[in-house]
Formats: structure tokens, sequence, C-alpha cells
């Protein structure tokens, strides 16, 4: 009986590193919440700025917080935050690309005219203009996240419904008399779903970065909360003398990063039709 070979030059790398990633990001928090069992917000003077031990495997900081429970607590914060901003812009943009390309005409016209006004100016100049003028809060700061990231998803859904409403598949479709809705949800969504996680997974990385960096600068989450840009401001004075205390926010926040990249290249290999048509 004849072994089939095993192709290791199709094992990605970028899978293993994935995996790698997760695997201690698993052990970390697993670690943190069932041995260490810190409060989060607990301020002990006696016990600031301490090294690095096995009850506080990253110390602790300035007010004697355990810094690694505050940063995977922090996970909740920054990752979730940014989750919920980009399911909301994919909830507000797939709907209207998807109106905007399959009905045409005027609609189509007015609708993405709205979404060029939006493309004129970059991302995050317009966050951090929405952010200053609703005031400091992550609150505002995730409204001015959608505001500027839904026309992305907006615009990629209209593309690719012009594009295959064009076809022949959907000419015959509404000739055997298929609805629209299910013309939309049977033939167009299973194209528009690959484009939409791929510029997702890649999109998540960014806005992690947006609210780390706005909360930085004081626009985003508000002390006590452990978000991570929020940890890098409250750490700026002890740079010098302690300067863990900024690198494992920043180590976190490059991590979780690097995690959205990875992924969204994966997926962009996967969901790659024109590589399949090749190969």
């Amino acid at each position: 009986m004849r072994a089939f070979p095993i192709n290791y030059s199709k094992l990605n790398w970028k899978t293993g590193l994935l995996l790698l990633l997760l695997s201690l990001l698993a052990l970390l928090t697993t670690y943190t919440f069932l041995f260490l069992k810190h409060d989060p917000d607990f301020v002990d003077l006696g016990s600031r700025l301490l090294p690095m031990s096995f009850s506080h495997p990253f110390g602790t900081d300035h007010l004697g917080r355990d810094v690694l429970t505050r940063i995977l607590l922090g996970a909740q914060l920054t990752v979730g935050y940014a989750f919920l901003a980009l399911l909301t812009a994919v909830a507000i943009g797939l709907p209207i690309g998807l109106i905007a390309g399959y009905k045409g005409g005027l609609l189509e016209r007015v609708l993405m005219r709205i979404a060029d006004t939006f493309l004129a100016f970059p991302d995050t100049i317009v966050a951090i203009v929405l952010s200053g003028l609703l005031g400091p809060g992550i609150e505002n700061l995730l409204l001015a996240i959608v505001f500027v990231k839904w026309v992305n998803y907006a615009r990629l859904v209209r593309s690719t419904v012009v594009s295959e409403r064009q076809k022949e598949y959907i000419a015959m479709a509404k000739i055997n008399g298929l609805h629209d809705g299910k013309i939309i949800r049977k033939h167009l969504f299973p194209h528009i779903i690959g484009n939409v996680l791929v510029l997702a997974s890649l999109d998540m990385g960014k806005i992690i970065l947006l609210i780390s960096s706005l909360s930085y600068i004081g626009l985003g989450a508000q002390p006590p909360a452990p978000e991570w840009g929020a940890m890098l401001n409250d750490a700026r004075p002890y740079f010098q003398s302690v300067p863990s205390l900024m690198v494992y926010p920043g180590l976190a926040i490059v991590t979780v990063v690097l995690i959205s990249n990875v992924l969204g290249d994966y997926l962009r290999d996967k969901f790659d039709v024109k590589k399949e048509v090749r190969s």
C-alpha cells in the first residue's frame, strides 16, 4: 500500500507562529487566574515597584498592583473593545455595501459619495478629532472608530457585489424566480464573507493600535482601567527607573497585533481564489 507523502513545504511558518503565540497567551492566562488571583485595582503602596517573583511574575507597578494580572485583564478591554468596534463597523458597512452594489442606480451613487467623503481624510486624524470633540472616554473612542471604519467594508462589499451581479449565474437565478433576499444569501454572501474576514482580521490590529495610542494620550480609557495604552501612559514617569512597566504592555500590544496580522495573511491565502485557479 502506497503511503501519501507529506508536503512539508506547504506547512506555513505563520501558522506555527500563530499557534505558538496563542499557546503562550493561554499558559499565562491560566497561571494568572488559577494561581495569582490578584485584584487588579487593589492599591498596596508597601508593595510598589517590586521586581519579578513567583507571586508577581511581571512585578508590581507604582501603586503596588500586579502587572501581569492587569495586562491580561487589559486584554478584555483592549481586544474586547477592538472586537466590538470592528463588529459594529462590519454590521453597518456590510448591508450598506450590499444594498448599494445590488440595487445600483441613484441609491448606489448617493451611498458611495457619502463613503467617499469619509475616505477623504485619514482614519487616525478623524478618530482623534472626533474623540477630542466628544470628550475622553472609551465609549466615545469606540464611536469615533466605528464612524471611520464602516466605510472600508461598505466599499469592499459593494465592489464584490457589482462584480458578481453581472455574471450569468445571477441572471439565471433571477430567471428561475429566486427573490433578491435568497440570491444575496445563497449566491452573493459566500463571495463576500471571505473578503470581509480578511479585511476584518487585518483591521483588528489597526483598531487595537488606535485604541492603545489614543488611550496613551488620554482620549481613550481612563485610569484605573487596565487598558494597555493607559498602562503605558501611567508608566511614563518610571521608564528610566523601571522600564519593564512600559515594556510589558508594549509587548502585549505588539503580540496581539502580530497575531491579527498573521491571521489576516492566513485568511487571505485561504480565500485567494486566483491562487486556487492557478494551482
